[in-house]
């Protein structure tokens, strides 16, 4: 596994549907996730594998000053309900 190089375009995820949060780029196959009020909740992280693109959901987490990857989903639509829903 590994992370898309800039040479791969990918797409933005799609955000799944009746969901409130909305999806902004934050750097080559990384978007950042916030909720209907603007406030972050998470990153979705591209990263290319032999069978395709798996989507990692990673959260800040504010006691160690770093990310923790919470899971891998093959659908981004999945990513995002994972930050969505492990608040």
């Amino acid at each position: 596994m590994s992370f898309i190089a800039e040479s791969h375009q990918i797409d933005a995820p799609a955000v799944p549907p009746g969901s409130s949060v909305r999806i902004t780029p934050a750097a080559p196959a990384l978007w950042r996730v916030s909720d209907a009020r603007g406030r972050v909740i998470g990153h979705i992280q591209a990263l290319a594998e032999d069978a395709g693109v798996r989507y990692r959901a990673r959260r800040f987490h504010a006691a160690s000053r770093a990310f923790r990857d919470l899971r891998e989903f093959w659908s981004s639509g999945d990513a995002i309900d994972c930050l969505r829903f492990a608040r």
